[in-house]
């Protein structure tokens, strides 16, 4: 076949094109009035993370309290105006990547839904592997009993 016996014009069988009307409010587009942005919501401010240095070593210094594979480390804080922080830390002895993530996901979740019990200071919570095998209303409740626990002074 040539190219001379291939028709040029199109055939009337394919719909018309999607314009829109000329009136139409050119603003924005179709979707839900003030849409939320594909970034994460700023924190509340509850929980602040831990960030410095200085706090990280002082934190390995200080007393742990420890409930099966859950351990937790607290310096008190000095300004009771200012949120607790918070940091925690999953070793590779819990498994590969996403092993961790979970533990590290279970940790936080378990320490936002007790921030009330939080005194002001700074938090290590660490986990161990058998925190894998635990559910999370477990881990919850022993994140919980240490979050109260830590802040007291030690009989």
């Amino acid at each position: 076949m040539r190219e001379a016996d291939v028709p040029a014009q199109q055939s009337q069988a394919q719909e018309d094109p999607r314009l829109p009307a000329p009136d139409a409010d050119q603003g924005r587009s179709g979707g839900a009035p003030g849409s939320t942005s594909p970034r994460p919501r700023a924190p509340v401010g509850l929980i602040w993370r831990v960030r410095d240095h200085a706090t990280f070593r002082a934190l390995s210094g200080a007393a742990v309290r420890r409930r099966g594979p859950v351990a937790v480390r607290f310096l008190p804080g000095d300004d009771p105006g200012r949120p607790p922080a918070v940091a925690f830390a999953v070793t590779r002895s819990v498994g590969d990547a996403p092993d961790r993530n979970r533990v590290r996901r279970r940790l936080r979740a378990a320490v936002r839904n007790h921030a009330a019990e939080l005194a002001p200071g700074a938090y290590l919570v660490s986990a161990g592997r058998a925190a894998l095998a635990m559910s999370f209303a477990e881990v919850s409740a022993i994140v919980s009993s240490l979050l109260r626990s830590v802040a007291e002074p030690r009989r």
